[in-house]
């Protein structure tokens, strides 16, 4: 609908692009500026995101903000450090720390507080200045298919401490958090990278199981909060929470009272980008009280400049308020001096990784059918069965037992079998053949969301009921061998510390 006189914008079509520079946080291919992205930042592009696709190591990274900061020296620069399973820093090897799974089952506030100060640490060495984290989210849904481990777990009560706790460790390193995803992704049992979850819970169910780990993190002193793309019937029944002013506007500014920085999920996910289109999404999340719109890493420079046209357009439109655009620009660059005065007000923290494997091994839970089964006498087959890799665990970051248990027990023998392999009675026999006159080792992750691999377990724990089964992901009911091993995270300090207990080299005290 076109605007009316009253609503026509008063500022020029070049201070409405300026605005939407503000607004729009891009990603980028490779582990150096491109072109489009130091001009952009020289014009005035006030943020971008890195992936894991740009970081080889610290020097690397390093020079890598450097380099955009020259650009602009107010620039923010974000990224998902979570840890555990979802790594920037460490893609190549794997993350040093465990995820919130394992923080959430240790329970222990200060040691998730130490983590992410340590975590915190690595950041501010390199450069970055916005964490995209803690996951706030409560996994009230077992077989959600892109929170699990991620989550501090299923109470809202212990996911709200370690919430808290994550935040203030950030904050005291210099870095900014952001609690995600709001208003909560954990009742859940579709990936919105793909398509658009529908959370079905009323409103006080919402309040009481969801919320609280987002109160905790705004009164731990939060400044940023990032929207879900998800249907909630019970609030909108007709727009994805990023796009619903009555999530944002009202749910989050009203009735939690945040007046902070709000971030959208990246909108090139298919659960907004697929409804509305990379214009619309973002546009609509504006209107709706975004103020930073993420755009992931897939977008160059034809694409941006077409988004940044796209926002002023829609001022002119009058699809989104001069005012509101205006409002978002002026948050996120408050958000941004916010971080830099942070980082001056304390001292650059010494990264502790120790911290992170001995994080891991007090997250190790042991169940023992036959105690004598540990540690391994010899060395093993190791069977680890692949799991479908997600847009949110991409860059082929590995995981699991392999690496570190040949370091421990050499000689020890690894098979893969493919990501949602069905099960073959051949293979089975073969894989049966080959452990002959060793222990069995069976390496899963999430082994209670895939049919195929339950199957798997039951077939060869019938012939070898001796074997051990390490549980990466989060824990599951099914059959488990003499021992079962849960790791709750599939980080390679999370494997490090199963291989210890395997190889009979666990250290005590931790």
């Amino acid at each position: 609908m076109p605007a009316t006189p009253a609503t026509r914008p008063t500022r020029a079509d070049g201070e409405l692009l300026a605005l939407a520079d503000q607004v729009l946080q891009p990603g980028f291919q490779g582990t150096t500026a491109p072109d489009w992205i130091r001009r952009r930042l020289a014009g005035g592009l006030g943020s971008v995101l890195l992936f894991g696709r740009n970081i080889q190591d610290a020097e690397q990274t390093a020079a890598l903000t450097s380099a955009l900061r020259a650009e602009n020296s107010d620039i923010l620069i974000a990224v998902d450090e979570e840890g555990g399973d979802i790594t920037r820093l460490e893609t190549a090897t794997g993350s040093s720390y465990p995820g919130n799974l394992a923080l959430g089952t240790v329970d222990d506030p200060e040691l998730t507080a130490a983590v992410a100060h340590s975590i915190g640490g690595e950041l501010r060495a390199v450069g970055i200045g916005l964490d995209y984290a803690p996951d706030a989210d409560v996994n009230s849904n077992p077989d959600n298919p892109v929170i699990g481990v991620r989550s501090f777990g299923a109470d809202p009560g212990l996911v709200a401490r370690h919430t808290a706790a994550w935040v203030r460790g950030m904050h005291d390193a210099g870095i900014a958090a952001c609690a995600k995803h709001f208003p909560g992704h954990g009742d859940t049992d579709t990936d919105s990278h793909l398509d658009l979850p529908t959370v079905a819970m009323d409103a006080d169910r919402i309040a009481e199981l969801a919320l609280p780990p987002f109160r905790a993190a705004l009164a731990a002193g939060a400044r940023a909060v990032m929207t879900a793309h998800l249907l909630i019937p019970a609030y909108d029944a007709h727009r994805p929470a990023t796009v619903s002013p009555r999530v944002i506007t009202e749910l989050l500014r009203e009735e939690l009272g945040f007046d902070g920085l709000v971030v959208s999920d990246a909108v090139e996910m298919q659960a907004v980008r697929a409804r509305y289109g990379l214009a619309g999404a973002t546009v609509r999340a504006l209107a709706a009280g975004v103020d930073l719109v993420c755009l992931g890493d897939g977008s160059g420079d034809t694409e941006f400049a077409g988004l940044r046209s796209a926002v002023a357009e829609a001022v002119t439109r009058g699809e989104l308020t001069e005012e509101r655009l205006a409002e978002a620009a002026a948050r996120t660059a408050e958000f941004a001096a916010w971080q830099r005065a942070l980082a001056e007000t304390v001292p650059a923290p010494v990264p502790d990784r120790s911290l992170g494997l001995s994080a891991a091994r007090r997250a190790l839970r042991t169940t023992a059918d036959d105690p004598a089964a540990l540690p391994l006498r010899s060395p093993a087959l190791l069977v680890e069965f692949g799991v479908p890799g997600t847009l949110v665990q991409s860059d082929g970051t590995p995981w699991g037992l392999g690496p570190a248990l040949t370091a421990l027990m050499p000689g020890t023998v690894r098979t893969t079998l493919p990501a949602l392999a069905p099960f073959d009675p051949a293979h089975a026999d073969r894989i049966l053949a080959e452990a002959a006159g060793r222990p069995l080792v069976l390496a899963v992750r999430d082994a209670h969301r895939r049919p195929a691999v339950q199957e798997w377990l039951r077939a060869l724990l019938a012939h070898r009921p001796d074997a051990i089964t390490v549980e990466l992901g989060v824990p599951h009911a099914g059959p488990g061998g003499a021992v079962r091993i849960d790791t709750h995270g599939a980080a390679r300090v999370c494997g490090q510390a199963a291989a210890e207990v395997l190889a009979g080299q666990a250290l005590s005290g931790h």
